[in-house]
């Protein structure tokens, strides 16, 4: 009966033919008679509501050609379970989400958030760092689950994730340190997409206000930013900057990195890249719509259109555009404490 309300829940449409029903259930019932008496009783629940209009067949016993299905009182069921686990769960899980998803995300969660309820509950949330691998085992008892088995999300969405002291697996972090900002109270940091730049602004990082010159790695930044934290354990006000090439690859990579971890476009560096003339090439990259629109609102409008156009023609800014002096000029000479301030 679970897989059939399952079905009912998950029908796309509000209402639903006989054919439609013997189509879907046609697998798990053998005879007419053993589908006919459950659909009957989904009648007698007033989960299925025939559809009067349409009339019931002749056969025996008599099915209504049409049913409504009343994905609310399936839904009420859910709620009622949700709302009983609640009650029994730690305080510090929240199944909130599971209100809005499909009960069997839930059915196929539960036993997992079972297991980490049990664990927090022996042994109180853990006070020191440990590998994901290692965390995944103690919780479920397999140490794959967090990284390859969608752990990982599980634990996001009752808001654990964060509470557990899991060392994400992932390539560490690649930075250089500038002494004389270690200990300031607000701190900013700099990402660049690639090792030119890196190794070029490397030779004067002591010369700005940045406490780091962070080498991203292309797409790898997106991973390895989780492990800002554990390698530069600093307590201080920290502030992300980054530049990257100006291409469609470039803005989704600054795009994905700012849905993780809060980052602003280093301005000045896009702005002298934008009085270049751009190369020809990676026509071929495609668009990310949600990226592109969150980059270009970050541009007055008569450089968003150039970037836009730039982009569409299949030209590009690679960060390469700015020999060693000028990055240097641009890093040395920027005003990056009034950028903090504006949108």
């Amino acid at each position: 009966m679970d897989q059939i309300r399952k079905i009912f829940t998950t029908f796309k449409k509000k209402t639903i033919t006989l054919l439609e029903l013997e189509h879907l259930l046609n697998p798990f019932f053998p005879t007419y008679e053993a589908f006919s008496e459950t659909i009957l009783q989904f009648e007698e629940r007033e989960i299925l509501v025939m559809v009067k209009a349409k009339g019931r067949t002749d056969r025996s016993p008599s099915l209504a050609f049409q049913y409504r299905i009343n994905k609310s009182l399936l839904m009420r069921d859910f709620h009622k379970e949700l709302q009983i686990y609640r009650g029994k769960l730690h305080p510090s899980i929240n199944i909130d989400e599971y209100y809005r998803m499909d009960p069997s995300i839930w059915k196929k969660h539960l036993p997992f958030i079972l297991k980490v309820d049990q664990f927090i509950k022996q042994n109180s949330f853990p006070t020191e760092y440990v590998p994901a691998p290692e965390r995944s085992y103690e919780l479920v008892g397999d140490e794959k689950w967090i990284i390859e088995k969608g752990g990982k999300e599980i634990l996001e969405r009752i808001g654990l994730f964060h509470l557990l002291n899991i060392i994400p697996v992932s390539e560490p972090l690649m930075f250089a340190i500038n002494p004389k900002k270690i200990n300031a109270r607000k701190q900013y940091h700099l990402i660049v997409e690639n090792k030119t730049t890196y190794q070029g602004l490397l030779q004067i990082l002591r010369e700005t206000k940045f406490s780091t010159l962070i080498y991203g790695r292309g797409k790898a930044i997106i991973k390895s930013i989780e492990q800002f934290s554990i390698q530069y354990p600093v307590v201080a006000h920290h502030d992300f900057f980054y530049f990257g090439d100006l291409d469609k690859e470039g803005i989704w990579i600054w795009h994905a990195l700012n849905n993780k971890q809060p980052v602003r476009l280093a301005m000045p560096f896009y702005f002298v890249c934008l009085k270049k003339e751009p190369a020809v090439g990676k026509a071929y990259q495609r668009e990310h719509g949600d990226s592109m629109k969150a980059f270009l609102l970050k541009f007055p409008l008569v450089e968003q259109e150039v970037i836009r156009n730039m982009l569409a023609s299949g030209k590009y800014w690679p960060q390469e555009t700015l020999k060693t002096r000028e990055l240097q000029q641009v890093w040395r000479e920027s005003d990056w404490t009034s950028l903090i301030y504006k949108k």
